[in-house]
């Protein structure tokens, strides 16, 4: 089925939907374009005479909704401002949504703004970390093997596959020693509900001026600063230094004060655990971005590695442990600033 087709079954979906339910407003034309992701999924605006709804294309053979739909209905009760899913079909692979706008977060950050952005969402991420497991879809914990396999990302497709290099025996054990030794920090930290891909283009604010949160299918539970992480070290957008970490305490405080975190875990200590899970997931994204250009045909995120590249840089360099994959990281530069010359911005300085 051609992505025209299955655009064509969606609409008709939808608007049987529309009809078996005579409360909801009447629809006004066809189905919009919105949006695709990293994903297989794709989003439509359906057009009603009041408002509109999202529809939402998953291929089956591709996407899981089961996930979203369950973590949806658990996020909503808790009190989030998430999608509700108002039909799906899981034969499918159709969701109709309600609609929370076009607005992402990433498009208001300014400096006059993001203190008061960020400030609203890290308030509603200690509210989610909170949120309860779904009791009909089982939360995957975010353990050894997967954040291992999620570092290797780095060693799989970014070293060998985008710059072109094999790593020795050596160099492949010193990997693999150096992811261990970083899980086994985040590993330490405590647990929580885990959105996994929480940043400025998946917060949005709403029309009636709520943070809405999406693209939460991938939800695990996992270390306490891994969405934090995702949030002010952004893939997409960065801050001065000096800020994130005035930002970091203060969700600190804020969890202490919730009763979600030990008043004995310190401020450097704190401070310590982001720096490593920021780390963790910068390995990752450098991998995930090369595979999703190089396996996808997706070459815009090539354009996000170089700031990630820093980021991951500038926190290995801050944990004495992990010298050793700061080293290698900075001796790829010469190879990766040749294929992609763009890059020598954020990182000819580490030259």
């Amino acid at each position: 089925m051609t992505d025209d087709l299955r655009a064509n079954a969606l609409g008709q979906w939808v608007r049987q939907c529309l009809v078996s339910r005579p409360q909801w407003p009447a629809l006004v034309g066809g189905l919009d374009v919105v949006s695709g992701d990293a994903s297989f999924r794709r989003y439509f605006r359906q057009p009603l005479q009041q408002g509109s709804l999202i529809a939402v294309d998953a291929p089956p053979e591709h996407e899981d909704c089961a996930p979203f739909v369950a973590l949806s209905k658990a996020m909503h009760a808790h009190g989030l401002c998430v999608p509700e899913v108002l039909a799906w079909s899981k034969q499918d692979g159709f969701m109709l949504l309600t609609d929370l706008g076009d607005t992402l977060l990433r498009d208001q950050l300014a400096p006059p703004t993001v203190s008061t952005l960020y400030g609203a969402a890290m308030t509603a991420l200690v509210s989610m970390q909170t949120c309860p497991a779904p009791s009909e879809y089982f939360l995957p914990r975010y353990d050894r093997e997967r954040l291992m396999t999620e570092m290797r990302l780095l060693t799989d497709w970014f070293i060998p596959k985008y710059l072109g290099l094999q790593l020795d025996k050596e160099q492949v054990a010193l990997c693999e020693q150096q992811f261990n030794a970083l899980a086994d920090s985040v590993l330490a930290q405590p647990t929580v509900f885990v959105h996994r891909d929480y940043h400025s283009r998946n917060l949005m604010l709403t029309p009636d001026g709520q943070l809405g949160i999406i693209d939460f299918q991938d939800a695990v539970i996992g270390p306490i600063t891994y969405d934090l992480a995702s949030l002010l070290r952004d893939a997409y957008v960065s801050w001065p230094d000096a800020d994130v970490a005035l930002w970091v305490q203060r969700f600190r405080d804020e969890l202490i004060v919730a009763g979600q975190l030990d008043a004995k875990v310190t401020a450097e200590q704190f401070q310590r655990w982001f720096d490593e899970m920021a780390a963790q997931r910068h390995l990752k994204v450098v991998g995930i971005f090369a595979r999703l250009s190089l396996r996808d045909g997706k070459h815009g995120y090539l354009q996000d590695i170089p700031l990630v590249y820093r980021y991951l840089l500038n926190e290995l360099s801050a944990i004495e442990t992990l010298q050793p994959l700061h080293q290698l990281l900075v001796s790829l530069l010469p190879t990766y600033l040749a294929k992609y010359p763009a890059a020598v911005q954020e990182l000819g300085a580490y030259l």
